[in-house]
Protein backbone atom coordinates (compact mmCIF):
# COMPACT_ATOMS: atom_id res chain seq x y z
CA UNK A 1 0.00 0.00 0.00
CA UNK A 2 1.41 3.36 -0.99
CA UNK A 3 2.01 5.88 1.74
CA UNK A 4 0.39 8.91 0.11
CA UNK A 5 0.48 11.99 2.31
CA UNK A 6 -1.90 14.92 1.76
CA UNK A 7 1.06 17.04 0.60
CA UNK A 8 2.09 14.45 -1.99
CA UNK A 9 -1.51 14.15 -3.17
CA UNK A 10 -1.85 17.92 -3.62
CA UNK A 11 1.48 18.22 -5.42
CA UNK A 12 0.48 15.44 -7.80
CA UNK A 13 -2.87 17.12 -8.36
CA UNK A 14 -1.21 20.41 -9.34
CA UNK A 15 1.17 18.44 -11.58
CA UNK A 16 -1.89 16.99 -13.32
CA UNK A 17 -3.36 20.46 -13.80
CA UNK A 18 -0.09 21.67 -15.37
CA UNK A 19 -0.06 18.66 -17.71
CA UNK A 20 -3.74 19.23 -18.44
CA UNK A 21 -2.98 22.83 -19.40
CA UNK A 22 -0.87 21.59 -22.33
CA UNK A 23 -3.58 19.10 -23.30
CA UNK A 24 -6.19 21.85 -23.14
CA UNK A 25 -4.18 24.17 -25.41
CA UNK A 26 -3.69 21.38 -27.94
CA UNK A 27 -7.36 20.45 -27.91
CA UNK A 28 -8.47 24.09 -28.20
CA UNK A 29 -6.67 24.43 -31.53
CA UNK A 30 -8.01 21.09 -32.71
CA UNK A 31 -11.57 21.92 -31.65
CA UNK A 32 -11.42 25.41 -33.16
CA UNK A 33 -10.54 23.99 -36.58
CA UNK A 34 -13.12 21.21 -36.39
CA UNK A 35 -15.86 23.43 -35.01
CA UNK A 36 -15.51 25.94 -37.82
CA UNK A 37 -14.27 23.93 -40.80
CA UNK A 38 -15.39 20.39 -39.83
CA UNK A 39 -11.83 19.32 -40.62
CA UNK A 40 -10.29 16.60 -38.47
CA UNK A 41 -6.73 17.91 -38.51
CA UNK A 42 -4.38 14.93 -38.24
CA UNK A 43 -1.41 17.27 -38.74
CA UNK A 44 -2.12 18.99 -35.42
CA UNK A 45 0.51 16.96 -33.57
CA UNK A 46 3.06 17.82 -36.26
CA UNK A 47 2.30 21.54 -35.87
CA UNK A 48 2.83 21.06 -32.12
CA UNK A 49 6.20 19.43 -32.87
CA UNK A 50 7.21 22.21 -35.28
CA UNK A 51 6.33 24.78 -32.61
CA UNK A 52 8.55 23.00 -30.08
CA UNK A 53 11.50 22.89 -32.51
CA UNK A 54 11.11 26.51 -33.55
CA UNK A 55 10.79 27.58 -29.93
CA UNK A 56 14.08 25.90 -29.03
CA UNK A 57 15.73 27.17 -32.23
CA UNK A 58 14.70 30.80 -31.74
CA UNK A 59 15.63 30.63 -28.06
CA UNK A 60 19.13 29.53 -29.05
CA UNK A 61 19.26 32.19 -31.76
CA UNK A 62 18.02 35.14 -29.69
CA UNK A 63 18.62 34.01 -26.12
CA UNK A 64 15.17 35.41 -25.30
CA UNK A 65 12.45 32.92 -24.30
CA UNK A 66 9.67 35.51 -24.45
CA UNK A 67 10.60 36.48 -27.99
CA UNK A 68 10.64 32.84 -29.10
CA UNK A 69 7.26 32.40 -27.40
CA UNK A 70 5.87 35.01 -29.82
CA UNK A 71 7.80 34.26 -33.01
CA UNK A 72 7.46 30.45 -33.11
CA UNK A 73 3.61 30.34 -32.97
CA UNK A 74 3.44 33.05 -35.63
CA UNK A 75 5.65 30.99 -37.95
CA UNK A 76 3.60 27.84 -37.28
CA UNK A 77 0.41 29.81 -37.90
CA UNK A 78 1.85 31.05 -41.23
CA UNK A 79 2.58 27.44 -42.22
CA UNK A 80 -1.01 26.61 -41.30
CA UNK A 81 -2.31 29.44 -43.48
CA UNK A 82 -0.35 28.11 -46.46
CA UNK A 83 -1.55 24.56 -45.79
CA UNK A 84 -5.19 25.64 -45.66
CA UNK A 85 -5.00 27.81 -48.77
CA UNK A 86 -3.20 25.41 -51.07
CA UNK A 87 -3.89 21.94 -49.65
CA UNK A 88 -7.03 21.81 -47.49
CA UNK A 89 -9.25 24.35 -49.26
CA UNK A 90 -9.54 22.45 -52.57
CA UNK A 91 -11.01 19.51 -50.60
CA UNK A 92 -13.91 21.35 -48.98
CA UNK A 93 -17.24 19.78 -49.85
CA UNK A 94 -15.76 16.39 -50.74
CA UNK A 95 -16.49 14.69 -47.44
CA UNK A 96 -14.69 14.58 -44.12
CA UNK A 97 -12.32 11.77 -45.19
CA UNK A 98 -10.44 13.81 -47.79
CA UNK A 99 -8.96 16.54 -45.54
CA UNK A 100 -8.41 13.91 -42.84
CA UNK A 101 -6.21 11.84 -45.15
CA UNK A 102 -4.48 14.93 -46.52
CA UNK A 103 -3.57 16.26 -43.06
CA UNK A 104 -2.43 12.77 -42.08
CA UNK A 105 0.01 12.83 -44.99
CA UNK A 106 1.00 16.43 -44.25
CA UNK A 107 2.04 15.41 -40.73
CA UNK A 108 4.63 13.00 -42.13
CA UNK A 109 5.87 15.62 -44.58
CA UNK A 110 6.44 18.04 -41.69
CA UNK A 111 8.20 15.33 -39.70
CA UNK A 112 10.57 14.60 -42.58
CA UNK A 113 11.26 18.30 -43.14
CA UNK A 114 12.17 18.73 -39.46
CA UNK A 115 14.39 15.65 -39.62
CA UNK A 116 16.20 17.13 -42.62
CA UNK A 117 16.67 20.52 -40.96
CA UNK A 118 17.43 19.54 -37.35
CA UNK A 119 18.43 15.87 -37.50
CA UNK A 120 16.73 12.74 -36.23
CA UNK A 121 18.04 13.11 -32.67
CA UNK A 122 16.16 16.33 -31.97
CA UNK A 123 17.24 19.35 -29.93
CA UNK A 124 18.21 19.85 -26.30
CA UNK A 125 15.72 21.96 -24.38
CA UNK A 126 15.85 23.45 -20.90
CA UNK A 127 13.72 25.59 -18.65
CA UNK A 128 14.21 29.35 -19.25
CA UNK A 129 16.48 30.90 -16.63
CA UNK A 130 13.81 33.37 -15.49
CA UNK A 131 11.36 30.54 -14.78
CA UNK A 132 13.63 28.11 -12.94
CA UNK A 133 13.27 27.22 -9.29
CA UNK A 134 10.29 26.26 -7.18
CA UNK A 135 7.47 28.02 -5.37
CA UNK A 136 6.22 27.13 -1.90
CA UNK A 137 2.48 26.43 -2.25
CA UNK A 138 1.99 25.71 1.43
CA UNK A 139 1.79 21.95 0.98
CA UNK A 140 5.12 21.62 -0.83
CA UNK A 141 7.44 23.20 -3.36
CA UNK A 142 6.32 23.13 -6.97
CA UNK A 143 8.34 24.02 -10.12
CA UNK A 144 7.81 27.63 -11.14
CA UNK A 145 7.72 26.75 -14.84
CA UNK A 146 4.78 24.37 -14.42
CA UNK A 147 2.86 27.09 -12.60
CA UNK A 148 3.68 29.35 -15.53
CA UNK A 149 2.14 26.74 -17.87
CA UNK A 150 -1.12 26.90 -15.93
CA UNK A 151 -1.13 30.71 -15.97
CA UNK A 152 -0.22 30.93 -19.67
CA UNK A 153 -3.04 28.56 -20.59
CA UNK A 154 -5.51 30.59 -18.54
CA UNK A 155 -4.41 33.77 -20.36
CA UNK A 156 -4.77 32.15 -23.80
CA UNK A 157 -8.20 30.72 -22.96
CA UNK A 158 -9.40 34.09 -21.65
CA UNK A 159 -8.02 35.95 -24.69
CA UNK A 160 -9.65 33.47 -27.07
CA UNK A 161 -12.98 33.73 -25.22
CA UNK A 162 -12.90 37.53 -25.37
CA UNK A 163 -12.04 37.39 -29.08
CA UNK A 164 -14.86 34.98 -29.92
CA UNK A 165 -17.50 36.53 -27.66
CA UNK A 166 -16.74 40.24 -27.68
CA UNK A 167 -15.47 41.09 -31.15
CA UNK A 168 -17.18 41.43 -34.49
CA UNK A 169 -14.86 38.91 -36.08
CA UNK A 170 -15.55 36.46 -33.27
CA UNK A 171 -19.26 36.85 -33.97
CA UNK A 172 -18.66 36.02 -37.64
CA UNK A 173 -16.68 32.91 -36.66
CA UNK A 174 -19.41 31.71 -34.30
CA UNK A 175 -22.09 32.39 -36.87
CA UNK A 176 -20.08 30.66 -39.60
CA UNK A 177 -19.68 27.55 -37.46
CA UNK A 178 -23.47 27.28 -37.21
CA UNK A 179 -24.57 28.24 -40.73
CA UNK A 180 -21.90 29.22 -43.22
CA UNK A 181 -24.46 29.73 -46.01
CA UNK A 182 -26.25 32.50 -44.13
CA UNK A 183 -22.95 34.21 -43.38
CA UNK A 184 -22.04 34.01 -47.07
CA UNK A 185 -25.40 35.48 -48.06
CA UNK A 186 -24.73 38.41 -45.71
CA UNK A 187 -21.67 39.28 -47.81
CA UNK A 188 -18.91 37.76 -45.69
CA UNK A 189 -16.09 35.96 -47.50
CA UNK A 190 -16.40 32.72 -45.55
CA UNK A 191 -13.33 31.20 -47.21
CA UNK A 192 -11.20 33.97 -45.70
CA UNK A 193 -12.74 33.27 -42.29
CA UNK A 194 -11.92 29.56 -42.61
CA UNK A 195 -8.40 30.46 -43.69
CA UNK A 196 -7.77 32.61 -40.62
CA UNK A 197 -9.37 30.10 -38.25
CA UNK A 198 -7.11 27.33 -39.54
CA UNK A 199 -4.10 29.60 -39.08
CA UNK A 200 -5.21 30.49 -35.55
CA UNK A 201 -5.74 26.85 -34.64
CA UNK A 202 -2.30 25.83 -35.89
CA UNK A 203 -0.69 28.83 -34.16
CA UNK A 204 -2.20 27.65 -30.86
CA UNK A 205 -0.77 24.18 -31.55
CA UNK A 206 2.63 25.81 -32.14
CA UNK A 207 2.29 27.80 -28.90
CA UNK A 208 1.54 24.64 -26.95
CA UNK A 209 4.66 23.07 -28.47
CA UNK A 210 6.84 26.00 -27.38
CA UNK A 211 5.42 25.82 -23.86
CA UNK A 212 5.77 22.04 -23.63
CA UNK A 213 9.36 21.91 -24.98
CA UNK A 214 11.12 22.46 -21.61
CA UNK A 215 9.10 19.61 -20.04
CA UNK A 216 9.69 16.85 -22.60
CA UNK A 217 12.10 15.52 -25.22
CA UNK A 218 12.05 17.61 -28.40
CA UNK A 219 12.30 15.18 -31.32
CA UNK A 220 10.59 14.81 -34.71
CA UNK A 221 8.27 12.03 -33.46
CA UNK A 222 7.00 13.89 -30.38
CA UNK A 223 3.86 15.04 -32.20
CA UNK A 224 2.70 11.52 -33.08
CA UNK A 225 2.17 10.50 -29.47
CA UNK A 226 0.72 13.82 -28.39
CA UNK A 227 -1.81 13.76 -31.25
CA UNK A 228 -3.46 10.68 -29.75
CA UNK A 229 -3.69 12.45 -26.39
CA UNK A 230 -5.11 15.57 -28.04
CA UNK A 231 -7.82 13.53 -29.74
CA UNK A 232 -8.69 11.84 -26.44
CA UNK A 233 -9.19 15.27 -24.90
CA UNK A 234 -11.19 16.51 -27.89
CA UNK A 235 -13.45 13.44 -27.91
CA UNK A 236 -14.00 13.54 -24.13
CA UNK A 237 -14.78 17.27 -24.20
CA UNK A 238 -16.90 17.06 -27.36
CA UNK A 239 -15.75 17.58 -30.94
CA UNK A 240 -15.72 21.28 -31.75
CA UNK A 241 -16.37 22.46 -28.19
CA UNK A 242 -13.87 24.96 -26.77
CA UNK A 243 -15.21 24.76 -23.16
CA UNK A 244 -15.12 20.98 -23.52
CA UNK A 245 -11.46 21.13 -24.62
CA UNK A 246 -10.50 23.08 -21.49
CA UNK A 247 -12.47 20.92 -19.04
CA UNK A 248 -11.44 17.64 -20.65
CA UNK A 249 -7.80 18.73 -20.96
CA UNK A 250 -7.55 19.42 -17.24
CA UNK A 251 -9.44 16.22 -16.40
CA UNK A 252 -7.21 14.05 -18.61
CA UNK A 253 -4.09 15.64 -17.12
CA UNK A 254 -5.31 14.97 -13.57
CA UNK A 255 -6.32 11.38 -14.37
CA UNK A 256 -2.91 10.68 -15.94
CA UNK A 257 -1.02 12.28 -13.06
CA UNK A 258 -2.97 10.54 -10.29
CA UNK A 259 -2.73 7.17 -12.04
CA UNK A 260 1.02 7.69 -12.39
CA UNK A 261 1.14 8.16 -8.60
CA UNK A 262 -0.99 5.13 -7.73
CA UNK A 263 -0.18 2.71 -10.56
CA UNK A 264 2.55 4.07 -12.89
CA UNK A 265 2.33 1.13 -15.30
CA UNK A 266 -1.26 2.06 -16.16
CA UNK A 267 -0.85 5.82 -16.53
CA UNK A 268 -0.83 5.81 -20.35
CA UNK A 269 -3.80 3.47 -20.49
CA UNK A 270 -5.83 5.45 -17.97
CA UNK A 271 -6.72 8.31 -20.32
CA UNK A 272 -8.05 5.88 -22.94
CA UNK A 273 -10.10 4.12 -20.26
CA UNK A 274 -11.48 7.53 -19.30
CA UNK A 275 -12.41 8.19 -22.93
CA UNK A 276 -14.15 4.82 -23.22
CA UNK A 277 -16.16 5.42 -20.04
CA UNK A 278 -17.24 8.89 -21.15
CA UNK A 279 -18.28 7.63 -24.59
CA UNK A 280 -20.32 4.82 -23.04
CA UNK A 281 -22.31 7.33 -20.99
CA UNK A 282 -22.28 10.30 -23.37
CA UNK A 283 -21.16 9.41 -26.93
CA UNK A 284 -20.87 13.06 -28.01
CA UNK A 285 -18.57 13.96 -25.10
CA UNK A 286 -19.19 16.41 -22.26
CA UNK A 287 -20.10 19.46 -24.34
CA UNK A 288 -20.41 18.03 -27.83
CA UNK A 289 -23.47 17.79 -30.02
CA UNK A 290 -24.82 14.47 -31.21
CA UNK A 291 -24.01 13.82 -34.87
CA UNK A 292 -21.11 16.28 -35.03
CA UNK A 293 -19.29 14.06 -37.45
CA UNK A 294 -22.31 13.36 -39.57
Amino acid sequence: MLDITPSLFMLQLVTGIALGAIYALLAIGLSLIFGMLTVVNFAHGAFFMVGAFLGVYFLGLTGNFWLSLVIAPLVVGAIGLLAERFLVRPLYGRGIDYPLLLTFGLSYVLIDVVRALFGIEGLQSSTPASLRGAVDLGFGHFPLYRLFLIGATAVVVLALWLFLEKTRYGLIIRAGSRDSEIVRVLGVDISKVWWLVFGLGTAIAGLSGVLAAPTRAVNPEMGIHVLAEAFVVTVVGGMGSLPGAVVAGLLVGIVFSMTALLAPAYAEMSIFVLMALVLLVRPQGFFGKAGALG
